[in-house]
């Protein structure tokens, strides 16, 4: 209790070392992770995401887009970063790539599983009116895919924010990794303070892109979502009970 006592002091302080006065704040060593974290975001929705809404608009390669997540969730980013230094050296590309192998397999799967888990008749009809395949993909099946699409962004982007810290690891002297890395500087204290930040700064992220797939899935689709969640709160207690 007293070193959560003294990381929560940590954090209000603004992560301020009295023996080191020139120490990076707390704030400008999380705006890096920040920084960090988008880039390897961004990085992985280019990458992932066109690849796993057309694979999903084809109808193939289902085999690879499913299991290509389970390997990137498996393969360890530390193995990864092992590996890119050996060969791209120390740095933040380094650390970079080994987000985007992360990430990158989320975003396609759910991306793949969402489009092609759109009503075929939906698809049907919308060709009977005359769109063409990349109009029916952005206008009928991208919309109706939104929630599934967006709960893999939402779990890529917690997975990198997470995973972020180990640019230290790969001699960025940035982001909270900095913090957590250098125990004998900023002692216990401070290495729980810096984890604090990390998992608020997650669970931040989370939350405004949970905002912004609301915002952007169609009214209908959320309405029914919501009625399909009032049905199965209905239900439950009858079953259990029963």
């Amino acid at each position: 209790m007293h070193t959560l006592i003294q990381a929560l002091q940590f954090i209000g302080h603004n992560g301020a070392l009295p023996s080191d006065p020139a120490a990076p704040t707390l704030v400008h060593l999380t705006l890096q992770m920040l920084a960090i974290s988008a880039a390897g975001i961004a990085i992985s929705l280019v990458v992932g995401l066109p690849l796993g809404l057309w694979l999903g608009h084809l109808h193939r390669f289902s085999f690879l887009a499913i299991n290509v997540s389970n390997i990137g969730r498996a393969l360890p980013s530390l193995a990864v970063l092992a590996i890119g230094d050996a060969i791209l050296g120390l740095g933040l590309t380094v650390t970079e790539v080994a987000l985007v192998i992360l990430a990158a397999p989320i975003a396609m799967t759910n991306a793949y599983v969402g489009i092609a888990g759109v009503d075929p008749e939906i698809v049907d009809a919308a060709r009977g009116m005359g769109m063409g395949g990349w109009r029916i993909l952005w206008q009928v099946e991208l919309p109706l895919a939104i929630p599934l699409v967006f709960a893999g962004l939402r779990t890529a982007a917690v997975y990198v924010i997470a995973t972020a810290t180990i640019a230290s690891l790969a001699g960025y002297n940035g982001g909270l990794g900095y913090i957590i890395s250098d125990e004998q500087s900023y002692h216990q204290s401070g290495v729980l303070g810096a984890s604090i930040c990390v998992a608020a700064l997650a669970l931040l992220v989370e939350g405004l892109l949970a905002l912004l797939q609301r915002a952007l899935t169609p009214r209908g689709v959320r309405l029914e979502r919501d009625v399909d969640d009032e049905g199965i709160e209905a239900i439950l207690p009858v079953t259990i009970g029963g």
